[in-house]
């Protein structure tokens, strides 16, 4: 195996499936080859550390993207860490560990990912050059963590911030109240959040106008349920997307009707809507 060339320190490249990019110092992005609707160009894994490194959220089990990171590890690797065990983020865990001998850490196991160390709110881990704290961002999924960089203040949101676009809430384990708390959290890390680092997308150097833009377009897309509910008196999720999602291709309606359902749940939480069932998604929907 050839010695890769050390990252060009870049931190305006846009991700590019297999390129070593480095964002800063001791931190070194490198994307999936999974581009997608859902992924966007592809899942960021990143490198971080000097001597010894950590692999923030390995990504899906492909060879070549693990190849990827074996040898831009340089035989460095000592941890595996994950934000959430979504299937774009978290299976090449395994896979990592044993051609690496790293430890697998995360929030617990479960969808087949089985970390050596458990671990949540406030946890950190610290190596040659880095220490990476646990914050416990539940909302997209329950178990979702970022890790923020102390000495950079850089935060790996996997997918609770990406660049570009929302991303999907998706009952039951995606929670919409839950996720908006999480989110606003943000503003007030201390160490504060000064980039974030996504799972997909490029690195984000605005990150109080990235988190209160994305709280903003949340609250105008409940204020759309709200009124389109109005409107309807009684309607199913799959009756509502189409007023509520007007702004967004029909394609993307069957993903949509997710955090739709996600948005009537945090509704019926605050008493300004009723579902027959809010554990069916359906279920049929009143405003209150």
């Amino acid at each position: 195996m050839t010695v890769p060339d050390e990252p060009v320190l870049d931190p305006g490249a846009p991700p590019e499936p297999g390129r070593p990019v480095a964002l800063a110092p001791g931190v070194v992005r490198v994307t999936a080859p999974n581009p997608g609707m859902m992924t966007g160009p592809g899942t960021n894994s990143y490198l971080v550390g000097t001597s010894e490194l950590v692999v923030v959220d390995p990504g899906p089990d492909e060879p070549s993207h693990v190849d990827a990171l074996v040898e831009a590890g340089r035989g460095r690797v000592r941890w595996v860490v994950v934000t959430h065990t979504h299937p774009d983020h978290a299976p090449a865990a395994a896979t990592l560990a044993e051609r690496t001998g790293a430890e697998v850490i995360g929030f617990g196991p479960r969808d087949a990912f089985d970390p050596d160390r458990s671990v949540g709110e406030g946890f950190e881990l610290a190596g040659d050059g880095f220490c990476l704290r646990a914050v416990h961002t539940p909302g997209h999924a329950s178990n979702h963590l970022c890790w923020l960089l102390l000495e950079e203040g850089m935060l790996f949101s996997g997918d609770h911030v990406m660049q570009g676009s929302t991303v999907v809430i998706a009952p039951p384990d995606g929670d919409m109240a839950r996720y908006m708390a999480s989110l606003a959290r943000l503003l007030d890390l201390a160490p504060p959040v000064a980039s974030i680092a996504p799972g997909h997308g490029s690195l984000l150097d605005d990150p109080r106008d990235v988190v209160t833009g994305i709280l903003e377009h949340r609250r105008r897309r409940e204020q759309a349920v709200v009124e389109a509910l109005r409107s309807a008196r009684r309607a199913t999720v799959d009756e509502l997307v189409g007023p509520v999602y007007a702004d967004v291709h029909e394609a993307l309606h069957p993903v949509a009707r997710m955090s739709l359902w996600a948005h009537l749940r945090k509704l019926a939480q605050d008493g300004m809507a009723q579902g027959a069932d809010p554990d069916d998604p359906a279920s049929t929907w009143a405003a209150v």
